[in-house]
């Protein structure tokens, strides 16, 4: 009796431990990336950093603003094209493919979510580039190289789709089948059990699949490099090229030594990255939190 209470003790203690690892490595990496910026925020206002535009390294003008914008707007157009054919997969794979049908497209989906960034960004470029300049921009604007938000937000939206589509097909399984037919037994048809069952009860499921992979997409870099056009003017529609703060990390970051300040102004883009999926993740915490209490408590 004594070594059984000793063990689970061992492991309660044990999984807190790791638990506060983990909030402390996220507190030192804000905190270094934080402490590496405060040059940059000693002599610059932050108004300035965080809301103009205007990128003169050279000259010691750094504006954030088309960055950030950049990034939340290639985000968004991912996230709009990837998740309603990610769901309608997901739904069918869960509720009418048969299981042979599963055997084979399952590993499918786990390819597609293994193949490299730097594979999506070749496609991108050698595909969607030329695609948005030749066949779609002239259709509504005068000219477009191709290298646009439209083409960034198509590659991580391809990139995050397999991602999605596998957490939603976990998140509908784990809804027992005593639900569903329960539901039948009352007269409704599969598509209205759908509705009113399954995807009200995944809502939460359905909510963290989202934000798993708007971070991931706040964080891709390579793909997105490759075929966002990385040019420091503001987009005005999504056939202009951009420049998201991750590519902005990596075009940059050899070239910090050679000009003041620029080392801790690309530190302080990459808190500005970190401080972005954290707040966005801390929203999505408190929304699935309203959800559970109106609906499941």
């Amino acid at each position: 009796m004594f070594i059984r209470l000793l063990k689970d003790k061992i492991a309660r203690h044990t999984m807190m431990g790791l638990s506060l690892l983990s909030l402390t490595l996220l507190l030192i990496i804000g905190g270094g990336l934080l402490w590496n910026s405060l040059p940059i925020l000693r002599e610059k206002n932050i108004f300035d950093l965080l809301f103009t535009s205007n990128w003169k390294p050279f000259k010691g003008d750094f504006g954030f603003g088309t960055f950030i914008f950049s990034t939340l707007f290639i985000t968004l157009i991912s996230i709009a094209l990837a998740f309603p054919p990610a769901l309608l997969c997901a739904l069918y794979f869960s509720e009418y493919a048969t299981s042979r049908l599963k055997r084979w497209f399952s590993p499918v989906i786990d390819l597609l979510s293994g193949i490299p960034p730097v594979i999506y960004g070749v496609w991108g470029t050698l595909t969607i580039v030329p695609l948005i300049s030749e066949k779609i921009a002239p259709k509504f604007v005068d000219f477009s190289t191709g290298y646009s938000v439209l083409a960034g937000g198509v590659v991580l939206a391809i990139m995050i789709l397999p991602l999605i589509v596998s957490i939603l097909i976990e998140v509908f399984a784990t809804i027992p089948r005593e639900t569903r037919e329960a539901s039948w037994s009352l007269g409704a048809t599969k598509w209205q059990t759908i509705k009113k069952v399954v995807l009200r009860r995944s809502l939460p499921g359905i909510i963290a699949a989202v934000v798993l992979a708007i971070s991931r997409a706040f964080g891709e870099t390579i793909a997105v490099l490759m075929v966002c056009g990385n040019f420091t003017d503001m987009p005005r529609s999504i056939f202009d090229s951009c420049y998201p703060l991750p590519a902005l990390i990596a075009n940059n970051y050899g070239e910090m030594m050679s000009v003041p300040q620029y080392e801790s102004a690309l530190m302080f883009a990459a808190f500005l990255l970190f401080i972005i999926i954290v707040l966005f993740n801390a929203i999505s915490r408190y929304i699935l939190y309203r959800i559970k209490k109106k609906y499941y408590l």
